[in-house]
């Protein structure tokens, strides 16, 4: 018996463990990872400069993206949305997908501490293994936008406290 198709959210802040995450989740059979950040370097890579950028492009995507992700979930295979579900704004447009599907979510909170995610940046920042580079400062500026999800949004939320002794996590 294969199991039902299902929404997979991450939501953490930079550096949490995200990705990492998402790639777990996405093992299975029968399941589709979509990486924002991939998708934004390979059609924007030479625009996206600033936060206002980001935002920009990533609405793009999204809108792009939307039909296509219903799609794969009405077919019945699984997705894991490697996007931050990190602001109640970007919830609110991954519950429609999951409620134009029909189909059940999870969304995974990965509770970190700022210093262990600056940690882990650097030690990214510094191997080159991500899409983007993000400085401390920019860490504050988008971490300030971090709204983790509430009760009353009404998320079957899985919380996860990663390990903190790995800087490479994310």
């Amino acid at each position: 018996m294969s199991k039902e198709a299902t929404l997979y959210l991450v939501c953490g802040k930079v550096a949490s463990g995200k990705s990492t995450l998402a790639r777990s989740l996405a093992a299975g059979p029968g399941t589709v990872l979509l990486s924002e950040d991939v998708w934004l370097k390979g059609l924007y890579a030479d625009r996206l400069e600033t936060l206002s950028d980001y935002v920009k492009y990533s609405e793009r995507l999204k809108v792009t993206l939307e039909p296509h992700i219903v799609c794969l979930l009405r077919a019945g295979l699984s997705v894991v949305l490697d996007f931050a579900a990190n602001t109640v704004e970007m919830r609110k447009w991954m519950r429609r997908l999951f409620e134009a599907a029909g189909c059940p979510h999870e969304l995974h909170l990965i509770d970190v501490p700022d210093e262990v995610c600056k940690q882990r940046l650097r030690a990214r920042n510094a191997a080159g293994t991500h899409e983007f580079r993000v400085s401390d400062e920019q860490f504050d500026r988008i971490t300030s936008h971090f709204q983790p999800p509430t009760d009353t949004e009404g998320f079957n939320v899985h919380r996860h406290r990663a390990e903190q002794r790995d800087p490479t996590y994310g």
